[in-house]
């Protein structure tokens, strides 16, 4: 049985005296949460406070990114020990802004989940298709493309450590979310991909979340899917009802 996980990806929102009220605010209305994980990624500056806030709750740290090298002269970038140092447990990699304003490359992500994955961090991979491809049908084969390459030479038991999130790209801020089938059907797809590329027992365990455009009012249906384990949650983590309320969606 695999354990739903939602995550809140904050992008760059948030203060850090912003980020420890919406922490608390989150806190103070959770319940019931034993079969579900609950990750927040704040911004870097935030970190240090964000795991005192999240101390003895139900509430787990995550990183919106990482370099692959330890240190050096990388200028902007962080790297999995500075996160660790920081309370951090999940790590966000490839995300689509990423691909898109910063020049991310299926090699890179790759680069920077074989360091998530040596430090001991657990990666959430996003990938996912823009409108133009899905409008000329070449969902599939981006999903296939990302998916060899962002996880070439990664064994199978680091494999069973990797959280998949499926971010279509048209669906991100805009207010558009994939309807129940086209999401489970992506959802299967990527499942299916992940059995040929290993086999049916981590196909069967990997967790793969949806993520673009997701509320409290689409997030029952959605994770009530059998291949959606989960969401990579933008801009309704960034309000206590809405996190919350998607949080209870998968409960």
């Amino acid at each position: 049985m695999r354990k739903i996980m939602i995550a809140g990806n904050w992008k760059m929102n948030k203060t850090i005296d912003e980020a420890v009220e919406l922490i608390n605010g989150i806190k103070g209305k959770l319940t019931g949460t034993e079969n579900c994980d609950i990750v927040i990624c704040p911004t870097f500056v935030c970190l240090e406070s964000a795991k005192k806030a999240v101390s003895g709750s139900a509430l787990k740290l995550g990183a919106q990114n990482l370099y692959w090298k330890d240190s050096g002269a990388f200028t902007g970038e962080i790297s999995a020990d500075m996160l660790l140092s920081s309370g951090v447990e999940f790590v966000i990699i490839g995300h689509s802004e990423r691909r898109q304003y910063f020049g991310e490359t299926d090699e890179t992500v790759n680069l920077r989940l074989k360091q998530a994955l040596k430090k001991g961090l657990k990666p959430i991979v996003c990938i996912g298709e823009t409108l133009e491809e899905r409008e000329n049908n070449k969902t599939f084969t981006v999903l296939d493309t990302q998916l060899t390459g962002g996880l070439a030479d990664i064994s199978a038991d680091d494999m069973k450590k990797i959280v998949i999130a499926y971010e279509p790209v048209w669906a991100i801020g805009t207010g558009k979310v994939a309807t129940n089938e086209q999401a489970q059907e992506t959802h299967a797809y990527i499942r299916s991909k992940i059995k040929s590329m290993y086999n049916a027992e981590i196909a069967d365990g990997v967790i793969i979340q949806y993520g673009g455009s997701v509320k409290p009012d689409n997030a029952e249906g959605l994770l009530s899917l059998p291949d959606i384990d989960g969401a990579l949650v933008g801009g309704a983590s960034l309000k206590v009802e809405d996190f919350v309320g998607i949080i209870n969606g998968a409960k």
